[in-house]
């Protein structure tokens, strides 16, 4: 089938998008590092759901790899302004059977990051791989502010009997003594939140903005929630996105943002603070459509990228 890809002579890519690959993050010397990480702390009901998110994700990318030094209009520039800004670390050795050890890699590799003082991007996975990633912020000296976009809320104390899988995220989030703020962007639907659940999210003091006012209103409120010169980590939940542009996910829910609302979104929280951290999770390839989920979540992601690899420059 011909794609614009096979037009440019796109290949098969090993790494997303083409990047240098990262071998050993303790001599990480790029300011981005791509980490997969294809599952953390999995439910007995449903199981590792998006384990080759990850694969399907770097494979699409292969598109866009060879046109990376192409206008990227979603940017007003090519992708990186500069070679070396980012990397891809591969994906951890995840086991469905053992999620401690997954929790602990996840831990590690993110941690390890943060030490080279870069910024990491983890590609999941389902929502549960976001919980060690915001746990290994804890050993610095500052204090985080959240967004969260998502369809859910993910405030849940458990489920089955699991306190750290994936309807559990901000809920844990809330728990941390470094993170300062939880700001929640998509909420739409009927998900797994009970109403006790959601009146714990507000006591806990999380912003949430629906996705409805954003349809009506914008995203002025929810960019004007992030403090200036605050470091945020955005956990990114593709449910936040309509099923209509990303049927990839387990819960399609109607009325979810568009990609320019999420783009503006994430852009518009660079140029308040500095991105700190991204987590894109809960991609899941059975439930695609000829690969347009997977290309779409490959766009974001690239732009996401770009607007990561100029955080630092817009305000120089």
């Amino acid at each position: 089938m011909a794609t614009l890809g096979a037009m440019f002579g796109a290949k098969q890519v090993e790494t997303f998008l083409g990047l240098p690959r990262c071998r050993d993050l303790a001599r990480l010397e790029a300011p981005i590092a791509l980490i997969g990480a294809a599952m953390a702390t999995p439910y007995a009901s449903v199981g590792a759901y998006c384990r080759t998110a990850p694969e399907v994700l770097r494979a699409m990318s292969a598109d866009y790899a060879v046109n990376l030094e192409h206008m990227n209009f979603d940017l007003g520039g090519p992708v990186f302004p500069e070679p070396g800004l980012a990397v891809d670390a591969g994906d951890l050795p995840q086991e469905e059977a053992d999620p401690a050890g997954n929790r602990a890699r996840i831990f590690g590799a993110v941690n390890q990051t943060l030490d080279r003082g870069a910024v990491p991007v983890l590609l999941g996975g389902d929502d549960s791989v976001q919980i060690p990633m915001l746990e290994a912020y804890g050993a610095r000296e500052r204090r985080y502010t959240i967004l969260q976009i998502d369809a859910h809320i993910d405030f849940r104390d458990s489920v089955e009997g699991e306190r750290l899988g994936l309807s559990s995220t901000m809920r844990r989030a809330s728990e941390m003594a470094h993170v300062e703020r939880i700001v929640q962007v998509g909420a739409r639907g009927i998900g797994s939140a009970r109403a006790g659940d959601w009146e714990a999210a507000r006591a806990a003091g999380m912003e949430i903005i629906p996705a409805g006012e954003v349809a009506r209103d914008g995203i002025g409120r929810a960019v004007d929630l992030i403090p200036e010169g605050s470091e945020v980590i955005i956990c990114f939940d593709l449910d936040a996105l309509d099923p209509a542009i990303m049927p990839a996910v387990i819960a399609r829910t109607a009325g979810g943002l568009s990609y320019w609302q999420a783009l503006a979104l994430i852009g518009g929280v660079a140029e308040r603070g500095r991105i700190a951290g991204f987590g894109c999770v809960e991609f899941m390839p059975e439930r695609d459509h000829d690969g347009a989920g997977a290309r779409i979540a490959v766009q974001l992601l690239t732009a996401i990228l770009g607007i990561l690899a100029r955080q630092g420059r817009q305000r120089a």
